[in-house]
């Protein structure tokens, strides 16, 4: 799923989630890829009698409304859409005394395996929320003898899910101990403090289906002792993609593990979008005239038809996202939503969170 498809059904979300029903109203119909609209639209018809015997009024009458408005939608198609449809019909009004029936309806950006027909106070919206986690997923593990972390990266957002403190002495001994038996000492505290992140990093990343990788980092030769050795079990251990020499352990060694990992994985949004703003800040430092940052300029250049590719912060209003999108639509711009999980979109955020790269210097 790109950035675009992933704001287009963030917003779509956002705005359904707002809506509440005052008792069982709110229709929810999931329709699977190849399934026969007919059936769907037959089923609702059966519900419409069904709910001729709700006791209350009101409820009654909005439930048949939106069963029809649903109906109606569904006649549109002329078949069930590549990845399927999800389809809601309800009352939007804020006004308890007022009614607004609404419906809407989305093409999912990825298959829907599931036939739904449900009335709640709620519209069922866990279906679609799956499809915005990313379906990809790296384990992280940072070592030294010092500390451990353990982590996961989805998408763009690095997750922190266990830190570790060893036991290990430092490298000056203490007085009277044999240079020998103080060596023992620290090897034996090491080792436990492995087993200890083994444990951990076994218990996490043992079951996890959609993992597709791990990969280990840290300062020195600890990541090299702590992966040759049996600390992790042989179906974890067979998922480790690669070890990097890393600065920093912590939180911020995990970013750090990320950055220095681009060849692992190149074919991911994290790293498409750090290259993206990476060239957008390049080009804004030395050829300042083919960057526009700002709403106002960067309107300007999607008008005059200068803009080759347009970044959008994840974090803007709608009201600019939309009216930025639709002056990039008519001139043919690529358009790239940033995330705000990493510091390079939070950078871009600060800088306003609409910025362009020109095909020609303004």
């Amino acid at each position: 799923m790109d950035t675009k498809k992933r704001q287009k059904l963030r917003k779509f979300l956002k705005e359904l989630e707002s809506i509440r029903g005052r008792h069982t109203e709110l229709v929810s119909v999931y329709i699977p890829a190849d399934y026969e609209l007919i059936k769907i639209i037959q089923h609702l018809q059966q519900e419409q009698g069904t709910a001729e015997n709700i006791k209350d009024k009101t409820t009654r009458l909005h439930v048949i409304d939106s069963l029809e408005k649903a109906i109606r939608h569904l006649r549109l198609y002329k078949k069930t859409p590549e990845h399927g449809l999800a389809v809601f019909a309800g009352n939007a009004s804020e006004k308890d005394n007022q009614v607004d029936l609404k419906v809407w309806s989305i093409e999912p950006p990825l298959p829907i395996q599931t036939r739904l027909y449900r009335c709640d106070q709620v519209f069922v919206l866990d279906i679609l929320r799956e499809q915005l986690e990313a379906k990809d997923v790296y384990g992280l593990i940072v070592l030294d003898n010092r500390e451990g972390n353990i982590g996961l990266l989805r998408g763009t957002l690095i997750t922190e899910i266990a830190s570790l403190t060893s036991g290990v002495p430092g490298k000056i001994k203490a007085g009277g101990q044999s240079q020998q038996r103080f060596a023992r000492l620290r090897e034996g505290a090491a080792h436990e403090f492995y087993k200890r992140i083994g444990e951990i990093a076994n218990k996490e990343f043992y079951n996890r289906k959609e993992l597709k990788g791990i990969i280990i980092g840290g300062p020195g030769p600890t990541k090299e002792i702590f992966l040759d050795g049996n600390y992790l079990n042989n179906e974890v251990k067979k998922k480790v993609i690669g070890t990097k020499d890393l600065s920093y352990t912590g939180e911020y060694g995990l970013h750090e593990l990320v950055e220095k990992s681009r060849d692992l994985l190149a074919e991911e949004t994290i790293t498409k979008e750090k290259q993206l703003l990476e060239k957008f800040f390049t080009i804004l430092s030395k050829e300042p005239k083919k960057i526009t940052y700002g709403k106002e300029k960067t309107k300007k250049a999607l008008e005059y038809g200068a803009v080759d590719t347009l970044l959008l912060s994840e974090d803007l209003n709608e009201q600019d996202l939309t009216e930025l999108e639709n002056l990039a639509d008519q001139t043919s711009t690529h358009i790239e939503i940033i995330s705000i999980d990493t510091k390079e979109g939070q950078q871009f955020k600060q800088l306003s969170g609409i910025g362009a790269i020109l095909r020609y210097a303004l």
